[in-house]
């Protein structure tokens, strides 16, 4: 059996954010075991599965894709969405669209110090769409 949803988030600023909470409410109820895959319909977002405890973590992500995807660098081409943008593409890409999550006794079998975060790298992203499938 396969249940899908589409979740709107709101715009969220320029960062990681944990969205464990948000995602966990609008879904059905679990089946006893199974898996959920969660899609992010964008190109310049993405989602990730990390420390859920200590905000610092948030920051450094912050600091390192800012190192490792730098903006306004003379070698971009694709530049008329803004200087965040092309950054923002190659950073989704790195992290990826999308997380596969087991269910375990009708609940996320996520680890104790794991949390789902949106990984927003624009600066005005603006509304983001999940697709939530659940499979039994």
């Amino acid at each position: 059996m396969t249940e899908q949803k589409t979740l709107s988030l709101p715009p969220y600023k320029r960062g990681y954010h944990l969205i464990t909470s948000r995602i966990e409410a609008e879904l059905p109820a679990l089946p006893r075991t199974g898996m959920l895959n969660i899609f992010i319909q964008h190109t310049s977002a993405a989602l990730s599965l990390n420390e859920n405890a200590d905000p610092t973590v948030r920051e450094d992500f912050e600091t390192i894709m800012n190192r490792l995807v730098p903006e306004n660098q003379a070698d971009y081409r694709h530049t008329l969405e803004g200087p965040d943008d092309m950054p923002a593409h190659v950073k989704a890409s790195l992290l990826g669209p999308s997380l596969t999550i087991p269910i375990r006794d009708g609940r996320l079998a996520l680890g104790t110090w794991q949390g789902i975060y949106l990984c927003e790298f624009r600066n005005h992203g603006g509304a983001r769409r999940l697709v939530l499938t659940v499979y039994s």
